[in-house]
């Protein structure tokens, strides 16, 4: 597959070039578009991720002395770190927030944190998956470095107990209060389905997109940063909602406890600002179970109205959207291919979503012009012969 080779190829003589020796291997793990479900998964809640077909190569090989060096071919740059002297300290000088070598590193020291034998690695990382679009390149990086470092240490690949490692690297040592969505999906997703995630328990059900359906990913171009956004702010809100709930349901844990009634009989003991987090939240949770049915029915008007409510609650109620995600999404919904369209991610940029069909994708491709490209579903994180 073309888009896995040319990175992997890329890795391969990056590796060679940084390091001067050959690779012992290359793993691959894939960017996702959340289909819907979105800033639902730090609320115990439920999403719908897909793996597309880019993602991150990382050529590796093993070594003994315990230090990692890391090269990125997009940015011409090599990190060196000794891994046992690794961090989580935002401000520590050898994790650089949101620099593209926390990520690399924050992955190594949560794996040695689990008691994983990770003794030393060379990584060269290339890859094609768009940075900063939404598209989880981030947690890419953290799968595709654990499927390597797994590999030379010969320690058993567990997907959801590496996606769990890699949620806590970007938690506690990159510093984004994210969820553990993007790195299940890059972990976890199987060739020609989405993956319904139920981010309590983590249990999983493949849901199978019909060959009729495509997914079009649309970039408006914007980037950002969510180190630097006001991601953590939206996840505090929704914090605050639940301490709310609280004072009249003391056996809430979360937002997924809380229903549309119980939400406005707490609505006077909240601020303002958490109540509309808490409304989007509480209504989107149900929308992947619901779009999961409708993909399983083959039903792709209904699952492309729940995508166009879902962009809906995220403009008015999170407000995480912007003019170029809500003008691409109107564009988008204009052409008669379009099921429905929605910002993917966590918003403040990056990129849209649109459900299409199969038939129409180029026409619809050229209808919307600027950077797009379309996907079938793909696997998770493997090794590359």
């Amino acid at each position: 597959m073309a888009t896995v080779t040319a990175p992997s190829d890329q890795a391969r003589a990056a590796f060679a070039d940084a390091f001067g020796y050959v690779s012992g291997g290359v793993a691959w793990a894939p960017g996702r578009v959340n289909l819907i479900g979105e800033h639902t998964d730090y609320n115990d809640g439920f999403v719908l991720p897909m793996a597309i077909e880019r993602g991150v190569s990382t050529a590796f090989a093993q070594r003994d002395d315990g230090r990692l060096q890391a090269h990125a071919l997009a940015f011409g740059e090599t990190r060196d770190a000794a891994i046992a002297e690794l961090t989580p300290e935002v401000n520590d000088p050898r994790n650089p927030g949101g620099h593209w070598f926390a990520y690399v590193a924050g992955m190594v020291w949560a794996m040695r944190r689990a008691g994983l034998p990770v003794g030393g690695l060379d990584v060269a990382i290339a890859g094609d998956v768009p940075i900063g679009a939404g598209l989880a390149s981030s947690a890419a990086v953290e799968i595709a470095v654990a499927r390597a470092a797994c590999a030379a240490a010969s320690i058993a690949w567990n997907a959801s107990a590496m996606a769990r490692l890699g949620q806590q690297a970007e938690n506690e040592f990159v510093g984004v209060s994210c969820g553990i969505m993007d790195q299940l999906a890059s972990a976890a997703c199987e060739d020609g389905h989405a993956l319904l995630v139920d981010c309590r328990s983590l249990a999983t059900r493949l849901v199978p997109i019909p060959e009729e359906a495509s997914l079009v990913v649309m970039d408006t171009g914007v980037r950002r940063s969510l180190a630097g956004s006001e991601y953590n702010e939206r996840r505090a809100a929704c914090e605050r909602a639940v301490a709310a709930v609280r004072t009249i349901a003391p056996d809430v844990h979360a937002l997924r406890d809380v229903d549309a009634a119980l939400l406005e009989r707490a609505r006077g003991a909240m601020d303002e600002v958490a109540y509309r987090r808490a409304h989007h939240v509480v209504h989107e949770i149900r929308r992947p179970l619901d779009m999961a049915d409708a993909l399983d029915a083959g039903d792709l008007a209904a699952a492309g109205r729940l995508m166009n409510a879902s962009h809906a609650s995220l403009r008015d109620f999170y407000d995480v959207s912007s003019p170029e995600l809500d003008a691409i999404v109107a564009l988008a919904r204009g052409h008669a291919a379009c099921f429905g369209a929605r910002l993917t991610g966590a918003g403040f940029g990056g990129c849209a979503v649109a459900l299409v069909a199969s038939s129409g994708v180029e026409e619809f491709r050229r209808y919307v012009g600027g950077s797009t490209f379309s996907s079938r579903p793909a696997a998770g994180a493997h090794l590359v012969e």
